[in-house]
Order: structure tokens, then sequence, then C-alpha cells
């Protein structure tokens, strides 16, 4: 088994479903990867077309328990003065991504758009990430310094 960091390039959106009918929606993602879930900040005012830039990361062991190697991508309109409005998701397999990067040390795949729908599978906009794995090596024994004796030629 291998562990490494499964990191997300959170670049943008494009064309994201209104929900507020009043003013601009305050958009964010919230990625989930195995349970483990990740937040982006909100961009404030960030409309149809936000931008992030943000980078999120796990740690990942492949081949790990179960099988299901996927990002679940929700996109959420931040309301201030009521709960956070469900825009839409996009679901990102990575599991090829996972086999390449144990099998070179390391892969990426280039920002690329995926299809966001909502609740009922309609489409809503578009997200655009790019991924990378790396395999990080465990310590175990190798480089730690042990207290002893110390050996020493005269």
């Amino acid at each position: 088994m291998a562990v490494g960091i499964l990191e997300v390039n959170l670049i943008s959106g494009k064309g994201l479903k209104r929900t507020d009918f009043l003013g601009k929606i305050d958009p964010y993602v919230e990625i989930q990867y195995k349970g483990q879930t990740r937040k982006s900040s909100v961009v404030k005012d960030g409309g149809r077309n936000p931008t992030w830039n943000e980078k999120l990361k796990w740690r990942v062991e492949f081949p790990g328990s179960g099988t299901d190697y996927k990002l679940i991508i929700k996109v959420m309109d931040h309301d201030t003065f009521s709960a956070d409005d469900f825009i839409g998701e996009a679901t990102v397999y990575v599991k090829e991504l996972l086999e390449m990067g144990v099998e070179n040390g390391k892969m990426e795949l280039r920002p690329t758009k995926y299809n966001v729908v909502d609740s009922d599978l309609s489409f809503i906009g578009e997200i655009t990430i790019g991924l990378s794995y790396s395999v990080v090596q465990e310590n175990g024994m190798e480089g730690e310094e042990f207290g002893g004796w110390k050996h020493s030629q005269f």
C-alpha cells in the first residue's frame, strides 16, 4: 500500500446557477474524499463565475479501504442570515490518477472543466480543477537517528 498526497487545485466556476433572488451568490466549495471534507474560501459577490485559485490536500492510502475513489465537489452559496444554499455538485473519479501516481511516484492532471449538476441532475454550470497525486516516503526506519554508543577510530 502506498501513502501519498492528493491535491486539488480549485481554480474557478463558470455559469453557476443563481440561488438568491437578491444580489449575487457568494460561492464556496466543499470537496469530500472518503469521508474527509475540505472547504474553500467564500468568494464574496463572486457571482456566476467565481475564481478561487486554492489548493486543497488529502493524505491518501492506495489501495485503501473501499472502492469509492472519487471526489464529490459540492458548490454552495454562503448566506449570512440563513442556511447556505446547495448550488450543485460534480463527481470526479480519481482511481486511475492514484494508480498512475503509485506506479510513477507522481501523477498530475491538467486543469479540466467538470459539469456541475443540481439535485435532479440538470446542468447548472462548470467547475475547473487540476489534480495531482504524489507518493510520500513513510519514515519507518529510514533516516531515523538512534541514541547510544558512538564508535570512533583513534
